[in-house]
């Protein structure tokens, strides 16, 4: 279920419309999750829901999850082993930062969009679309409307 007021049905559109273009270019994934609240820190959380999610069942780990907690203004990226150990730290963290600074302004499916086209382009380098690539996960954003379960 959706956070109340966070994104429009057609915000949720273009947010999944940018995550299938970036995805016809890479045989990496990419998902968003969205939930009210973390109660944890937001990297650990997301590295619970890219598990839940099964994220990190894909053939060659290069999956990337944005995760956001609506109401507790935390979020993270997370990343499966494949392409973690290709990407430097710092790359992660301005895929943050460019999240971050959409939503102080309110922009939040603008914000999530340009995460989703900064981690396109580093998937496309590091594991470009090849003949017969799958899409191996959903494209549609994931709910988590209640508390986090620990």
């Amino acid at each position: 279920m959706p956070s109340e007021n966070f994104l429009t049905e057609p915000q949720e559109q273009q947010i999944i419309d940018s995550i299938a273009r970036a995805e016809k270019r890479t045989s990496g994934e990419i998902r968003v999750h969205i939930e009210h609240h973390c109660k944890s820190d937001a990297l650990q959380r997301a590295q619970i829901v890219f598990h839940d999610l099964g994220m990190d069942e894909t053939e060659q780990q290069n999956g990337v999850l944005i995760y956001v907690a609506s109401e507790d203004h935390k979020a993270a990226i997370y990343a499966g082993k494949g392409i973690h150990r290709q990407v430097e730290q710092h790359f992660w963290s301005d895929v943050l930062q460019i999240l971050l600074n959409h939503f102080k302004k309110g922009e939040f499916e603008e914000g999530i969009e340009k995460a989703v086209d900064k981690v396109g382009i580093k998937l496309t380098e590091l594991y470009p679309y090849q003949r017969g690539d799958v899409n191996e996960l959903t494209d549609e954003i994931s709910y988590n409307a209640n508390q986090e379960e620990e």
